[in-house]
């Protein structure tokens, strides 16, 4: 339940179309539910401006329906990360307004429109094989009222597919660099601008790259002050961190 949810429903309560005791059993719940396999945190969206986000990977489909049936429930956005394509059509045969993303392994539901009117998050990778990542932090930045553009294969091999990008760059309050391999791109990126630039590195790679170790490192390692790194193949995790850096500018401009 956000905000505006909870004020519309103690205006019901004020109004009288609620009883107050419907609505203190309401409330008990409002903080936390205990579902006996989850305890689902319905007060999160007050306290961070986004329901709780569902990690897929490991649970089992009653588990994961059985969360996401309660969110529902108080007019939650949904979003559901990791998730198997046999879950997302469980999920699909219990609301059609959930949308499902192949490639980034992400379920998700708007219930309500954000306002639209904020600064822009730009994503960049550095090739094409990058893109399931790509997509989890697209989905995830926009589903949280963000506007979000995205730049594909514009890795360092052809440093001038970037450079012609500059003023788009400019444009973003957020940058995120999303790159396998040695994980290059974000260093070049934020010599460029003065922007935030929030590194992802990847498991894209031969063996030297060990599942994405050598471009975290590559990105823990940059020598520009403002490079903040997530961890490997962290879409989700990126696209959080860039939404709340972009509603905090946005507000002090």
């Amino acid at each position: 339940m956000d905000e505006s949810h909870l004020r519309e429903f103690l205006q019901k309560i004020k109004n009288g179309k609620i009883s107050l005791e419907k609505g203190i059993d309401y409330l008990k719940n409002l903080p936390y539910q205990n579902i006996e396999y989850a305890q689902i945190d319905h007060h999160r969206s007050l306290r961070k401006d986004f329901p709780e986000v569902i990690y897929c990977e490991g649970k089992e489909d009653d588990h994961i329906v059985g969360i996401i049936t309660h969110l529902l429930e108080r007019n939650s956005n949904i979003l559901a990360t990791r998730i198997r394509e046999s879950s997302a059509r469980l999920l699909l045969e219990i609301d059609n307004r959930f949308q499902y993303n192949k490639i980034a392994r992400v379920c998700f539901l708007n219930q309500s429109i954000k306002n639209n009117n904020i600064g822009k998050i730009l994503i960049l990778s550095a090739g094409t094989s990058d893109l399931p990542v790509v997509e989890e932090a697209f989905i995830t930045a926009e589903i949280m009222g963000n506007n979000v553009e995205k730049i594909m294969d514009v890795g360092v091999a052809g440093i001038h597919r970037i450079l012609d990008k500059k003023e788009r760059l400019e444009d973003a309050n957020v940058v995120i660099v999303i790159a396998g391999m040695e994980g290059a791109l974000a260093s070049v990126v934020a010599g460029l601008v003065e922007k935030p630039i929030i590194a992802v590195p990847t498991s894209i790679g031969y063996g030297a790259n060990f599942g994405g170790l050598s471009a975290l490192l590559g990105m823990l390692n940059s020598c520009s002050p403002s490079v903040l790194t997530v961890n490997i193949d962290n879409g989700f995790g990126a696209g959080y961190a860039a939404s709340i850096i972009n509603k905090g500018m946005s507000q002090t401009h």
